[in-house]
């Protein structure tokens, strides 16, 4: 643990605009506080330390005889979930924002830090520290651009919070965690969602552009089970376009390379995950790490309709091959992609094997970028456990 002192010594300094994880940086934010200080031991692209943050936050890292903890990491419980009465204008039912909103009324904590949007541009993000449920429902929908939660931990101690909740992804996660007992806190609880692929505000605007049909109308997208990008557009249609029809050569550039660096998709160091990738179509994916975890959860579950999670298919052939495709920038005409698209969903992975194509597809990329623009971080910087799920595949070199 950092002493005081230090601690104070940080304080002193003021934020940097030198990013020292340079072009690898997510823009998480500690970097614009003066936080900034303990930035070589708490980022995730400087010093990946998910293991010992790990035993830390939940008391135990990842059992690497376990293929399960391989995918999903430390966690005492998994379901399928969806809100009976979802709230309005959510960008699925509404779980995360009904759980942040039941803790600050019955006193939990004193703030969520979250993610508005300027008011000039409903993709550009705009972290805050939630007081009221209003405020909450404000940062309600995804922001799929890289956002700097973190920025507002200056404003945590000074404001005297001392119960605190903090919604974020995994380079946020790994970097609060690491500086978690600084922030004078009483109580954090941490409420994750998957993240892959952000891009900056530019990065956004060519996926758009490249991809939907009407780019300036698209209020939220996401990349879905059934192997779309559903695009959610001001009227309420639905757009979708299968994977396979993507643009991947004009693309390949777009995401940020501490995305193409990432291996904690699934937010490993949260109490409480909610995401989409592990359930079947239409519902959320939750994942239960600690009792703090499952307290949070508590909170809501009789507002909830839930299920067990399932398994079906085996994902590994697409994976194989999908990895050249990605590697050369394979598009496939619209006819074919869209005809590839329904019989994969028929026949395909889904639920956690829906998951696992998804972590094996990114993790398999990524191990590759790294390796190729970074070969000197490879081995400190891919976990273990992202090596064995890489290790199942053939990879060029």
């Amino acid at each position: 643990m950092t002493s005081v002192q230090s601690h104070k010594k940080a304080k002193a300094l003021k934020p940097s605009s030198r990013r020292p994880a340079k072009e690898l940086c997510s823009e998480c934010g500690l970097c614009d506080t003066y936080y900034i200080h303990y930035v070589k031991e708490a980022c995730a692209f400087l010093n990946q330390q998910i293991p010992q943050l790990e035993q830390q936050t939940h008391g135990r890292s990842r059992d690497l005889s376990t293929p399960d903890d391989w995918y999903f990491g430390v966690h005492q419980d998994m379901m399928a979930a969806r809100k009976q009465q979802p709230i309005a204008g959510a960008q699925w039912t509404g779980i995360v924002s009904t759980i942040a909103i039941e803790m600050l009324k019955r006193g939990w904590v004193e703030g969520v830090v979250c993610v508005q949007n300027t008011d000039a541009d409903r993709f550009q993000p705009q972290p805050v520290i939630a007081r009221t449920a209003e405020e909450i429902l404000a940062a309600r929908v995804n922001k799929p651009t890289l956002s700097p939660n973190l920025s507002v931990l200056e404003q945590i101690e000074q404001s005297g919070l001392k119960r605190l909740l903090v919604i974020g992804v995994g380079c946020q996660i790994q970097a609060l965690r690491a500086v978690e007992q600084q922030l004078g806190l009483e109580k954090l609880y941490v409420l994750g969602t998957p993240c892959v692929d952000n891009v900056t505000r530019a990065g956004l605007q060519k996926f758009l552009e490249t991809t939907s049909r009407s780019p300036e109308t698209v209020v939220h997208y996401e990349f879905m089970q059934d192997f779309r990008v559903h695009f959610k557009h001001e009227d309420g249609s639905i757009e979708t376009v299968p994977f396979f029809g993507l643009k991947t050569n004009q693309l390949k550039d777009v995401f940020a390379p501490s995305c193409m660096s990432c291996f904690d998709y699934v937010n490993s160091l949260a109490d409480l995950v909610v995401g989409y990738m592990g359930a079947p179509f239409g519902w959320q994916w939750i994942v239960v790490r600690n009792d703090r975890g499952q307290a949070m959860l508590d909170l809501v579950m009789d507002q909830l309709d839930t299920q067990p999670v399932m398994s079906q298919g085996n994902r590994q052939q697409a994976v194989q091959q999908s990895i050249p495709a990605y590697d050369k920038g394979v598009t496939l005409p619209m006819w074919a992609a869209k005809l590839m698209g329904i019989v994969i969903e028929k026949i395909g992975p889904k639920g956690l094997e829906y998951a696992r194509f998804s972590i094996d597809s990114h993790f398999t990329r990524n191990y590759l970028y790294v390796k190729r623009h970074h070969p000197e971080k490879l081995d400190a910087h891919v976990p273990e456990y992202a090596k064995r799920i890489v290790g199942q595949y053939q990879l060029p070199d």
